[in-house]
């Protein structure tokens, strides 16, 4: 079975920096289109970052300039550097992994942001 195994989230001051790691079981992972997905208490779940396998990239509008989404084929993992953390960033972060109808997702990494 496919497994998506996040990893880097944790507590950090309003301004710093995480390195959030998502460790994919997929065959082809070079195929998939890797994303990140966010949700905070009482809100919508939100699309932070996606690549895509020819490396295009895109970003929630609050996001752009801040984060970073990259990825590794060799390693089956993708990342996400964000830096400039705000308060408002606080959310249970989640990698998803999707190729035409075949959508798989972690169970999420906490990310807490304190003012």
């Amino acid at each position: 079975q496919v497994q998506l195994v996040e990893s880097g989230g944790g507590l950090v001051q309003a301004g710093g920096s995480l390195r959030l790691s998502c460790a994919a079981s997929l065959v082809s992972f070079s195929i998939y289109n890797m994303g990140w997905f966010r949700q905070a208490p009482g809100k919508e779940r939100e699309r932070v970052a996606t690549i895509g396998p020819n490396g295009d990239t895109n970003y929630l509008d609050s996001v752009k300039g801040r984060f970073t989404i990259s990825r590794d084929n060799a390693k089956n993992t993708v990342y996400l550097q964000m830096n400039s953390l705000k308060p408002e960033d606080t959310a249970v972060y989640t990698c998803r992994a999707m190729y035409g109808v075949r959508i798989y997702w972690g169970k999420g990494t906490p990310v807490t942001v304190s003012s």
